[in-house]
């Protein structure tokens, strides 16, 4: 017998044949509508769905929306319209600083003597070149390799890390995650051994010419440097010149600085009719990289979760705890918004059932990875074989997201909705990630699948946390 539908006796199962059979009876009625009420979500997002419509209109009407920018307060104005426009119970802006950083209007590498110009995106965070930079390359093929360089080697020179993603692993975001560190601390271990500038290979498996802006971080020990990534054809070209040659490259970058700034995550709410005090979030960020529409990355993920709370209404879902739909704000930078909401929480001393996170794409679902304990994750993975049907595989221990991870805290268990992972890296961080790169088929799946899990997990609660 399912542990979920035995939780709901609340006592022992009585010993009469004739009570256990109509104990059998409501247990098989119990996952008969459920499976009714998963269907009837899974028709609405597919026959009379507004996510697709939706994420168009805020990666053309709104684009880009760095934290700091004018594109992420019309991202703010255009949310908290939309929420307010279904007529949940709740909208609300949720106000944090964060960091402001602009890219400028020049970013060129040219190689030396063909004057080739190579694709080239400054790393987010990067300070300018103050004017044209040049330098000798040296490569180095991983991040080891450039820590294991003598103090010095690269004085006067420009680094370059031609580390590739492991093409191996199944999950990308594993080989993503082998190689992420290299962006984000690469530029100072270079300039610790003595460069001037630093250019990567670009995060990404497909050979393109789309290169991949990402968050970088200085060490305050040492000196910055500006930091670039190469489209994976670009940095390929430059690796077989170096093979041939001793080879020079010409950096330009006006990227800047500026003071913090303050914007905002967007909340909206359907107040729970039991107990309006315990919470299931459900979420993505709103912010983007200033490059491309941020239509993935993760404008997929902030309208899927919209979709949560529409479908819920509008299949007559009245829920027993507050389901709550929040677009972060500074993920990509900072991750400010997820430890900010977590802050409101707190002092508001909402009671966190769950939170669950979009934020690994908008393709076709797969299952979800949880951040709790063993007894919560078991619990949960019970109702794959209701989501089998969908083509919902597994629901296993691994990580939730970044901006409900500050809710680990308080002991939340944390889901992160996972979809197939084989194209996302295709368009991560980059101009490609637009609008017309999100199926609309796969977009709605992913709605209704989350939109499914937030049902049973409202209607049946969480050990420990199970009411009549």
């Amino acid at each position: 017998m399912s542990k979920t539908y035995q939780r709901i006796l609340g006592s022992p199962l009585p010993l009469f044949i004739t009570l256990f059979t109509v104990v059998l009876l409501c247990l098989n009625l119990n996952a008969q509508d459920d499976s009714l009420q998963i269907r009837s979500i899974y028709d609405k997002a597919l026959t009379e769905g507004e996510a697709y419509e939706n994420l168009r209109q805020l990666c053309k009407d709104v684009g880009n929306r760095l934290s700091g920018s004018e594109g992420a307060q019309r991202a703010v104005e255009w949310s908290k319209s939309k929420m307010e426009s279904y007529g949940f119970d709740k909208v609300w802006l949720e106000p944090l600083m964060v960091p402001k950083w602009t890219r400028g209007d020049t970013e060129t590498c040219i190689i030396l003597p063909e004057k080739t110009s190579l694709k080239v995106l400054a790393l987010g965070f990067s300070i300018g070149t103050d004017g044209p930079l040049r330098g000798e390359v040296v490569e180095f093929e991983t991040m080891q390799a450039l820590k294991d360089a003598p103090e010095g080697s690269l004085n006067g020179k420009i680094a370059f890390l031609n580390q590739a993603m492991n093409p191996k692993l199944i999950s990308t975001f594993s080989a993503y995650g082998g190689c992420s560190g290299g962006r984000v601390r690469g530029p100072s271990v270079a300039a610790e051994k003595g460069a001037i500038g630093f250019v990567m290979r670009s995060l990404g498996l497909r050979a393109d010419d789309f290169p991949h802006t990402g968050v970088m971080y200085y060490s305050g020990e040492t000196d910055s440097i500006p930091a670039f990534a190469l489209s994976t054809n670009a940095a390929y070209y430059l690796s077989k010149a170096l093979e041939k040659r001793t080879v020079e490259i010409v950096l330009e970058a006006n990227c800047e600085f500026h003071s913090d700034v303050e914007s905002y995550n967007v909340v909206a709410e359907i107040t729970g009719n039991q107990h309006p005090n315990k919470v299931i979030t459900v979420g993505g960020h709103l912010d983007s990289w200033d490059v491309g529409e941020g239509a993935h990355d993760d404008g997929t993920g902030v309208i899927q979760s919209l979709e949560v709370l529409r479908l819920l209404k509008e299949n007559g879902i009245e829920p027993k705890h507050s389901i709550r739909c929040v677009f972060f704000m500074n993920e990509e930078n900072g991750a400010r918004g997820g430890r900010a909401y977590a802050q409101a929480c707190n002092e508001r001393n909402d009671e966190h059932l769950a939170a669950m996170e979009s934020d690994r794409g908008g393709f076709a679902p797969r299952g979800f990875t949880v951040d709790a304990s063993k007894v919560e994750i078991e619990y949960l993975a019970e109702w794959v074989d209701l989501l089998e049907p969908y083509n919902i595989h597994f629901i296993k221990k691994g990580y939730g997201g970044v901006d409900i991870n500050p809710l680990k805290e308080f002991g939340t268990p944390l889901i992160g909705f996972v979809p197939d992972s084989q194209r996302y890296f295709d368009v991560h961080h980059t101009e490609n990630d637009v609008f017309e790169n999100v199926n609309k088929r796969e977009l709605e799946l992913g709605a209704a699948t989350m939109t499914s899990l937030i049902y049973l997990m409202d209607k049946y609660g969480m050990p420990e946390k199970i009411e009549d």
